[in-house]
């Protein structure tokens, strides 16, 4: 059951609406993508299976950035037994707005024994973006999760800060109808205005996984983590390993994250990592 937002019942889209509805279920061997639905600007071409049983799956948004009232919705159900990978192509970028927020919601809905892999490029926020963005995950019994977001505010590569706008993101995620991880980044320019952003690092990254014990925190500790400039910190919530990256590069944090995960997904999920070929290209 696709469950809603409250951002959703927010009032008329001046700009573009996408949404997409995505079900996964197991068919004989592998993983299908059995029911899919659109409206506007956001889609998928076709299902992958470079691991086989694996359905690996690539989010497309063809206008490449996102405006002021614009609305991206994403609803995705994995039934049980299902395993899929998600990605998208390239980074989303939030461009600066004439006044109306943008609003990204994203619901992912995990069955009993089925596992959801959410691993996005990064979200781009340029200065002046206005932006509301809820994600969404319910899993059930002992459905599992690898979710990854990494958020850059402003263009540090060209030293440009975000020191204009409004960002409201929020994360929810529950087993059984029960919190396990609730957290929000709000920014606006009072607090812009008041208070260091992020320490005054432009770039924040959150990956979890479930099925996680001590045993794979420990594997990533040995890793090793020396970066001055940077922040790496993991903890263990109930299953749940999480990991956090603070610093200036997207690119430092997604790369930290691929390592961990291709660490942690086969002590995890039985699996060896398989990068998605998307992200070579």
């Amino acid at each position: 059951m696709i469950v809603q937002d409250k951002l959703a019942a927010e009032d008329s889209h001046q700009g573009w609406l996408a949404r997409l509805d995505l079900g996964f279920q197991k068919k004989s061997f592998r993983t299908v993508l059995a029911r899919r639905r659109r409206t506007g600007p956001l889609s998928v071409q076709r299902a992958f299976y470079p691991e086989g049983d694996i359905c690996h799956v690539y989010l497309l948004h063809p206008p490449g950035g996102v405006v002021g009232g614009d609305r991206l919705e994403t609803n995705v159900e994995c039934d049980s037994q299902s395993h899929a990978l998600l990605t998208t192509p390239g980074a989303t970028k939030f461009y600066r707005s004439a006044g109306e927020k943008a609003v990204q919601l994203q619901v992912f809905n995990v069955a009993e024994n089925a596992v959801l892999e959410w691993l996005p490029q990064e979200s781009i926020y340029f200065p002046g973006a206005r932006v509301a963005s809820s994600l969404t995950l319910n899993l059930q019994g002992s459905a599992n999760v690898a979710l990854w977001e990494i958020h850059c505010l402003g263009r540090p590569v060209i030293d440009e800060k975000f020191d204009d706008g409004q960002l409201d993101i929020h994360w929810k995620i529950f087993r059984e109808d029960k919190p396990v991880l609730i957290e929000r980044l709000r920014v606006s320019n009072d607090s812009l205005k008041h208070l260091p952003l992020l320490n005054n690092k432009p770039v924040v990254g959150t990956f979890i996984i479930s099925n996680a014990d001590r045993a794979v925190i420990e594997s990533i500790q040995q890793q090793g983590f020396s970066n001055k400039s940077e922040s790496l910190a993991t903890t263990l919530i109930d299953d749940f390993l999480v990991v956090r990256y603070l610093g200036n590069s997207t690119e430092n944090a997604k790369q930290y994250f691929l390592n961990i995960w291709s660490t942690v997904r086969k002590p995890c999920f039985g699996h060896d990592a398989v990068v998605p070929r998307i992200w070579n290209t």
